[in-house]
């Protein structure tokens, strides 16, 4: 019988089941010792024995922002805040989330072996390999800023990648994202569901993803698994991601099932990946493992999931060398998507390394950040205001909504599609031989469709 389900595998995955059964039992404990917190559960990631009330006063948060902001969120525990809480700015990273879309570039090399590839099954390694990449950087524990209606955000100078991304609603948040080499297109329309949960939020992905492999026309889907964030208040935040990832062949019925390990007994299982390449049987061929903040491994198994006689794991994937203690646990690439280094020539004026906002925290202004932060919701407010009292609509640029409903495990998506428009954009701004040399820092960030809001 051919393994299905990798969490139920021996041998090679033998960690997996104990890391289920533990997890959780004896890393957390009640906070007792704060008056007012009694029964709130903090957990150490990383296992360790600390007092649960010292433990929970290792967080970021001062004393008195900690408490106020906990009675202010108590109202809201079992409720979605993708969108109804306005957060203080000392919790973010100065970059959006239309950046973080564009983060999971850095290993693009990967889609171009997939492309290249003609083993059906290796093909699928590559591409899984480019999707678990991503994680290293999404377990930085501070929050991207979301982009204000209209937003974008723009990648060039990164092996042969064209990315484009846009804001194109608000209520609900959503983004849709568009990138293309001469190997691939990737096609994202992204929205989450949360669910908070007082010291945690739990984070769905309706979302979603399409590769297409240029050479043969090959069509990747992707399911992720949810994500948890704990101690958002109280201890030391951090993120983990326990679930299964799968990444289906569209065209030819062959998959990947990888199952991110939850994090268990003193840190046990944390990061872990496991899983295999499954043909459209749903036979196992080859079998893949490793750490999502550290390196992927793959190996050739038979039909019982085990690995061939005479193969060995090869690496395929290992995560760049980061910073050392970098403020925000930024990566070299994290970096280069701050910086004018990866903006094209002429760069649009929606685009998020603009912000005032993120560029006030990035230099370590707070204070500044914080009213720009304000200034900018209330602007988008103000927008909002004068659209619906001249009865229009927001129109997104690059990506037109069709009227395709995407389901997923937990809830459907109304799905964006890339209209092509930015392409022949970029084209015209790079042929033209009178452009305007100007140092995009002095350009106004500007993502409105309604201007003098302020004379409304």
């Amino acid at each position: 019988m051919a393994p299905n389900d990798p969490k139920q595998t021996g041998g090679f995955f033998s960690s997996i089941a104990t890391s289920l059964s533990n997890f959780g039992s004896a890393m957390s404990r009640s906070v007792n010792g704060l008056v007012g917190y009694e029964g709130l559960e903090v957990i150490n990631p990383e296992g360790g024995t600390e007092d649960a009330e010292e433990e929970a006063r290792r967080g970021r948060w001062k004393e008195e922002d900690r408490d106020s902001y906990w009675k202010m969120m108590q109202k809201y525990i079992g409720s979605d805040v993708t969108s109804m809480v306005t957060l203080p700015v000392l919790i973010f990273e100065p970059f959006s989330m239309l950046q973080k879309m564009a983060e999971l570039m850095e290993y693009s090399h990967l889609l171009d072996l997939a492309d290249e590839c003609e083993d059906p099954y290796m093909r699928l390694v590559y591409a899984a390999s480019f999707f678990i990449s991503v994680y290293y950087a999404y377990q930085r524990t501070w929050k991207p800023f979301n982009p204000i209606l209209g937003e974008t955000f723009e990648l060039v100078n990164h092996g042969g990648v064209t990315f484009i991304s846009e804001q194109v609603s608000h209520h609900p948040p959503i983004s849709a994202g568009h990138a293309e080499t001469e190997h691939f297109t990737y096609d994202i329309t992204s929205k989450v569901k949360t669910k908070f949960l007082g010291n945690s939020i739990e984070i769905y992905p309706l979302g979603r993803t399409r590769v297409t492999l240029k050479r043969d026309g090959v069509v990747l889907d992707l399911v992720p698994p949810p994500t948890k964030v704990s101690n958002l208040i109280f201890g030391r935040t951090w993120i983990d991601s326990p679930g299964e990832m799968v990444l289906t062949n569209l065209t030819t019925g062959d998959k990947v099932v990888l199952y991110f390990q939850p994090c268990g007994w003193f840190g046990a299982g944390r990061y872990e990946v496991d899983g295999y390449v499954y043909n459209a049987s749903e036979e196992p061929q080859i079998l893949m493992t490793g750490k999502w903040n550290e390196s992927m491994s793959y190996q050739p198994c038979d039909l019982e999931g085990e690995p061939r006689v005479g193969t060995e794991l090869k690496e395929v994937w290992r995560v760049a060398e980061a910073p050392k203690n970098d403020k925000f646990q930024y990566t070299h690439f994290a970096h280069k998507l701050n910086s004018f280094e990866t903006a094209p020539k002429k760069l649009l004026a929606s685009d998020s390394r603009l912000r005032p906002d993120r560029s006030a925290l990035e230099h370590g202004d707070l204070n500044k950040a914080g009213h720009e932060k304000s200034s900018l919701e209330e602007r988008q407010r103000a927008e909002k205001r004068n659209r619906e009292a001249k009865g229009q609509e927001f129109v997104p640029k690059w990506f037109d909504r069709t009227e395709e409903i995407h389901p997923t495990p937990w809830g459907d998506l109304e799905v964006y599609q890339f209209n092509g428009k930015y392409t022949q954009h970029r084209a015209a701004v790079d042929s033209a031989d009178d452009i305007e040399v100007t140092d995009a820092r002095s350009t106004e960030f500007n993502p409105w469709q309604y201007e003098n809001l302020s004379a409304e």
